[in-house]
Formats: C-alpha cells, structure tokens, sequence
C-alpha cells in the first residue's frame, strides 16, 4: 500500500510536490523529533517485559516477541524506505512512515489497555516501519540544510539513535509501575503525532526521475533480514543447533546470494552492491555493526544487573525505575557531546571522534568489569559510555553521508542502520528469552547442573562410606581392598554415567558378588535414604 500511494502521487516531474512545505527552519526539530520517537520505540518495552508478562499472563518468552515484531519490521523497512525516498522524495516517504508509526503506536495502548498480545504483537509490527525514518532524515539533511551547517545536525540526528534508545529504557521503569503498561505507548502516540505534524511543514526535496523500486532485490532482501534475525533472535529459546535455527541461518544465507546475485544484473538496483564494496562504506558498516552490539549490549544488560538480587552473588535488588535511572548518564552525555564531533572533525582530522568514541567505549567496559559494587560506579561508567557512543554514532552518520552520492544517500543510510539493528539484535544478552534468575543453590551453570553435581557428591561420601564398611566385613581394617569395588564391563553397561544406580537398587556397598552371612547379618550403616 505504501508503495502504491507513493506512485500514484508522483508527478514525474524534478521536484517534490509543495504540498505542506513551508521552510527549512523547521527541518533540524522536525527529523530530530522522528528520530527520538523512533528510536525510543524500539527500547521502550525491554525493560517493562516482565510486566507485561504479568499483565498478559503469558511467558517471558512470548513477551519477548514484542521486541522481534519490531526489529524484524524495521530491519525490513528500512532499506526500502530509503531507496523509495531516493525515487520518490523523502518529504513524502517520511510523512508515509510516521503516519504507520502513529497507527501502530496507537494499536499498542489500545492492546495494552485490553491485555491482548496479538493486538500488542500487531501494533509493534507497524510500529517497525518507523525504521525507515533514519535514512529519510539523512536526505532530507543533505539537500535542505547548508553545507556547513549539515555535519553538525548529522552528527546529533546519527547520536539522537542512542539517546532515543536510552531514554527508552529510562522511562519504561517508571511509567510502568506508575501507571501500567499502556502508559509506555501514550506518550509516545504524542511524541508520534507532533514529529508527524512537523514533518508535513517540511520544505519540498528532489526526486530522481525514471526510477523504478526492485521488487524482487525488496523480497530478497527482506526475506535474509527476517531470517536472519529471527535466527539470531531465537537461538537461544530454539537451541542453537536445533533445525528451526539452522534452516533460519542457511535461508539467510541462500537469500542473501540471492539478493546479491539480483542485485548485480538489474539496471536500477534496490542497493548498489559497487558502491557498498568500497572500501570506506564497507569499513563504516562493520563498524557500525560492532558498536551497535556493544551499545545495545550494555543498555540492556545494565538494567539487568542492577535488577538482579543480592543473593545471586551480584546485583542491587533494584526496582525497573531504579534501573532506568542507571541509564541516565548515558543518554545525558550522549546528546551533550555529539555537537562536538564537527569540531573534532575538523582539527583532528575525519576519523578523530570514531576512534576517540571507540577508546571510551572500551575503557567503560574495563572499568565496569573490574568495579560494579557500588551504583556510583555505573553512573561513572555510564558517563564514559554516553561520550564513548556519542562521538561514535555522530562520526559514523557524517562518514555514511560522505562515502555516499547524492542519489544514493538515502539507501546507503539504510543500509548502515540495518548494519546498527542486527547489531543491536546480535548484542542484547536476553535475546530469545525472558528474564532467568537463579537462587544462590543453582550456580552459575542452572539449576539441572547444580543438581547433578549435589548427586555426584553425595555419592562420593556414600562410596567412601562404602569401601570403610567393606574392609570391615573382610576383616582387614588397614588395607585397601580395590578388587571388591571393580565392576564388569556388563554391570558398567547399566550405569548411568555417575556409576551408582546398581548400588543403590541393593543396598550395600559397590560388592560385584551377593551380600555374604556377615553382611546380611550387620545391614550396612551408610545406606542411601529411599
């Protein structure tokens, strides 16, 4: 439908229709506000998906679902919303993306009023199309802001992806054991609606004429996207080596080939794979693939560490509003430095601030891996994080619209935020799962291999019970007596692997022969309790 609308409004003409555009003053609020509202709806739910299990009454790994709805949509989005932007104008295919993004926000307050999940599942799903706003705000940056002035809103509008995502996991906590999970969506459906109504009042852009949309690299590529992360998502609910996981993967894979092999032969492609070879885009999408893990990692594990009950042998105990409040200094810092990227940029050279982000990022994993005791720690490294990914995120946008042509902005910045999603996919440390918490007994391996090590050692005092009792009856207290306790190879074969279920079936000690008069005389001391 998106598409069809898009071509039935085309004139054919040079530029976009002037319908609604009134300046370029409103150009820098109206694409930092969709992107906020975009990237706080894809981290909103994260830390409020235990209680949306309890206010759903299903499973954690149901609820788990209204995070992949979302990254599977958008990751699908994307690309195709920024090569229709290239063809169509991006004014136009932007109002198209907020207007799902409003629509699916409001399907999701009214599931959670109601307690439906399919509701819920079916609003995130649109919700996702969202995805597409990152690649548009690019464009629209490139060609209605001034040359010098454009680095610098990159840089903010690239950072506002973490700051959105982080402000997203702040708020979540609190509105939702304030006021229900549905509150998580209201304020968000308003967030929706004023970047909608900004962006109708955006100045008209240019169109490519006598393009057409690839239709087939679309379902190509889709396709490889939804099972890609759809793999990566489940792996660790499925098994990683069950058949659903590695037939997801290898159809990942075969698309991909695919969509490759399409790519190259058709006249207007969805992604212009030579431009994607060159060695600047190639190296800016790895490495927005590594820091979107790392960034989308220690947003999410954070709140989790500091949910997690003292008696673990880690954590604080604190409430999901007490965790959001972890993030804080993350987000604060985050917006406050990316302005400082053009800066940086020009004394110091293009790759400055990408390397400068990347050494922060690293140094506040370090310090958290050696200091986590106290909270004052995370909000010092959270300090260091916000700059780290402030000054990474703003680099890696201004290096997306610099290797890029004019034509192909809005693909190219589709493509590095599928490079940031799967990322963000491949670094969440729950994907797949719900939250798992294991009492001081489980250890650190769960609960099935603590129990088998307590069996194991239990065993192993009832053995030694065994062989001192064993001596006794042979009359030969001090002397070790290995021939009574060796087995056959026919009673090994009905072990279970710990050795002791024959023995446990008779009673007495690890003896390869029947009970003797003695030994049925004096029943053993140390039996196994029944």
């Amino acid at each position: 439908m998106l598409v069809l609308g898009l071509l039935r409004g085309r004139r054919g003409t040079a530029e976009e229709g002037s319908d609604g555009g009134t300046g370029p003053n409103l150009v820098v609020p109206a694409v930092l506000t969709a992107a906020l509202a975009a990237s706080m709806a894809q981290t909103i739910v994260i830390s409020a998906l235990p209680a949306f299990g309890r206010s759903l009454h299903v499973s954690g790994a149901a609820t788990a679902w209204l995070l992949t709805a979302f990254m599977l949509a958008s990751a699908v989005t994307t690309p195709i919303a920024g090569r229709l932007g290239d063809l169509f104008g991006h004014r136009r295919v932007l109002l198209a993306c907020l207007g799902s993004f409003t629509v699916g926000t409001l399907l999701c307050a009214l599931g959670a009023e109601a307690g439906s999940l399919p509701l819920l599942l079916a609003g995130r799903a649109v919700s996702g199309i969202s995805g597409g706003v990152f690649p548009l705000a690019f464009g629209i940056v490139r060609t209605a802001v001034e040359p010098p002035r454009a680095r610098g809103v990159i840089a903010v509008l690239s950072a506002m992806f973490g700051v959105g995502g982080s402000a997203g996991m702040v708020l979540a906590g609190p509105l939702a054991d304030a006021f229900g999970t549905a509150w998580l969506f209201w304020p968000l459906l308003a967030l929706a609606g004023a970047a909608l109504t900004l962006a109708r009042r955006l100045p008209a852009g240019p169109v490519a004429p006598g393009g057409r949309v690839d239709l087939a690299g679309a379902a190509l590529l889709g396709s490889a996207l939804v099972c890609l992360l759809l793999g990566i998502g489940q792996g660790a609910a499925w098994g990683w080596g069950s058949a659903r996981v590695v037939g997801l993967l290898l159809g990942a894979a075969v698309a991909l080939a695919a969509f490759a092999a399409v790519e190259l032969r058709v006249g207007a492609p969805l992604v212009d794979l030579r431009v994607l070879r060159r060695r600047p885009a190639a190296a800016t999408n790895v490495v927005t693939f590594v820091v979107g893990a790392a960034m989308f990692g220690v947003i999410t594990l954070v709140p989790r560490f500091v949910q997690t009950p003292p008696p673990a042998g880690y954590g604080f105990g604190a409430s999901a509003g007490e965790a959001g409040l972890a993030l804080v200094p993350v987000a604060v810092v985050m917006l406050a430095v990316s302005p400082l990227t053009t800066r940086l940029r020009d004394r110091f050279g293009v790759r400055a601030p990408l390397r400068l982000g990347v050494a922060c990022g690293v140094l506040s994993f370090a310090l958290l891996a050696v200091a986590h005791a106290h909270m004052w720690q995370f909000h010092a490294a959270g300090v260091l994080i916000g700059a780290g990914y402030g000054l990474s995120f703003a680099a890696l946008g201004n290096l997306v619209v610099d290797t890029a042509g004019p034509a192909d902005i809005g693909v190219a910045g589709g493509v590095n935020t599928i490079a940031r999603t799967v990322g963000g996919g491949r670094g969440r440390p729950d994907r797949g799962r719900g939250p798992r918490r294991r009492g001081p007994r489980q250890g650190r391996h769960g609960p099935r291999f603590s129990r088998r090590i307590r069996l194991h050692q239990r065993f192993r005092r009832l053995r030694a019970g065994g062989l001192r009792r064993a001596r006794r009856l042979m009359g030969h207290p001090g002397e070790e007596t290995p021939r009574l306790i060796g087995w056959t190879p026919g009673q090994a074969a009905h072990t279970d692997g710990l050795g002791f279920r024959p023995w446990l079936r008779s009673g007495f000690p690890l003896t390869s022969s029947p009970p003797t008069v003695a030994s049925a005389r004096a029943p053993p001391r140390y039996a196994p309790r029944r």
